[in-house]
């Protein structure tokens, strides 16, 4: 005798199908934005993959329980407050702490392409801080 279950398949994101630019004023100018995974609940996941051409750089900012920065291609940079930039490459895979200020974007003469992780806190996974 068989017994159902009730666990549901995961969803499969289709590529290209949630598309949309960057809001207004998070970084030098927008950007392209796949939303992979969305959740608002405390703790639930948020996944993106993000395309920026050379020289956009994000604004300051934090996330409440931190973020996971995974380089698909083109050269990046990463930057700590108060602390040197840091360039990344296709592979490379770069963490930030819980409420850590940090910005990140494309090197000056390279595009930049990355899938970001982080998780929300109160409805919302990251805080936007001065330009």
């Amino acid at each position: 005798m068989s017994q159902a279950t009730s666990i549901q398949s995961p969803a499969i994101h289709r590529a290209g199908t949630n598309m949309r630019q960057s809001p207004e004023g998070i970084a030098t100018t927008s950007f392209l934005v796949e939303s992979l995974v969305e959740s608002s609940e405390n703790g639930g996941l948020t996944a993106m993959r993000c395309d920026l051409e050379p020289g956009i750089m994000t604004r300051w900012h934090t996330h409440p329980h931190g973020q996971i920065l995974y380089v698909l291609s083109g050269v990046g940079l990463a930057e700590r407050f108060g602390g040197p930039a840091e360039e990344l490459r296709a592979g490379d895979c770069i963490s930030f702490a819980p409420n850590e200020r940090h910005r990140h974007g494309a090197a000056p003469e390279h595009p930049f392409s990355y899938i970001s992780i982080q998780a929300a806190q109160d409805g919302s996974a990251v805080t936007w801080l001065e330009e």
